[in-house]
């Protein structure tokens, strides 16, 4: 997955911001004011940052050599993701989207209706 097609996924989701508050060079996507992904622009191969299940976020680093502790995150709750080093664009969806479900079930009762989720 190019790093254009990261970010008109991210952006197609209900809600979703893209800001640069830690400086011109990463993105961050944010569900109702909370982060769900961010990734480098110009060094964007290095990996993205994805929420995760901390139960889950083991087992994928078990599973894939793709997917690392989260850099510059907690390592418990956030995964490095290699974009471009064999992963199917399904597999990489799949795991923003678990990242957006994530995030977003911990919004406030308004926030969840503005998404239409179960409050």
């Amino acid at each position: 997955m190019h790093i254009e097609e990261f970010r008109d996924y991210c952006l197609a989701k209900p809600m979703v911001t893209e800001e640069t508050p830690f400086g011109d060079d990463t993105l961050v996507y944010k569900v109702g004011g909370k982060i769900f992904a961010l990734c480098s622009i110009s060094d964007y191969s290095r990996g993205i940052n994805l929420k995760c299940d901390p139960v889950k976020a083991i087992e994928l680093r078990e599973r894939y050599t793709q997917v690392k502790p989260g850099y510059h995150m907690s390592k418990k709750h956030w995964n490095t993701v290699l974009p471009e080093v064999g992963l199917s664009n399904e597999l990489l969806q799949q795991w923003l989207d678990d990242s957006y479900t994530l995030v977003s079930s911990r919004l406030t009762k308004a926030q969840k209706q503005i998404l239409g989720l179960k409050v």
